[in-house]
């Protein structure tokens, strides 16, 4: 199966300065899945990944390394079914940002699951038909 890489990993990858914790395994779990052609990626992703960065150097330098992962195609179908997701989590008492449910459905059409530290997304996986990408990491 594919993998739709959030930004919290791809934020604890491409950082330059990484945390011990479990960063090794991360970085190294990110690799072997790019070397397997398996990592996916949106526009919503991208664009929060590229969002903040103020020294333009470092913005180009990282936005011709994401180039390397082509977008997946999203469509009104996507938004559409986002909002139905955040609707079904909201009812539940769960609040997410709307990129989640953007990355929560484009995984479910996809059929992708999702690699994340945001531990939100557990609690989506209780509602929605989303699969969480397993390793032996814990988080």
């Amino acid at each position: 199966m594919n993998v739709l890489i959030d930004t919290s990993i791809w934020s604890l990858v491409l950082r330059k300065s990484k945390p011990k914790n479990q960063s090794d395994e991360i970085q190294k779990l990110v690799a072997d899945l790019i070397q397997e052609y398996r990592v996916s990626m949106i526009g919503p992703i991208r664009q929060e990944i590229l969002s903040g960065i103020a020294n333009q150097q470092q913005f180009i330098k990282l936005r011709n390394i994401l180039r390397s992962f082509e977008d997946l195609p999203l469509s009104y179908l996507d938004y559409e079914r986002a909002a139905e997701m955040f609707t079904i989590c909201r009812k539940r008492g769960i609040q997410g940002s709307h990129t989640d449910f953007v990355i929560c459905a484009s995984a479910e059409r996809y059929k992708l699951s999702i690699f994340t530290l945001d531990g939100d997304f557990q609690h989506y996986a209780k509602l929605l038909p989303v699969h969480l990408f397993q390793s032996s990491l814990t988080f």
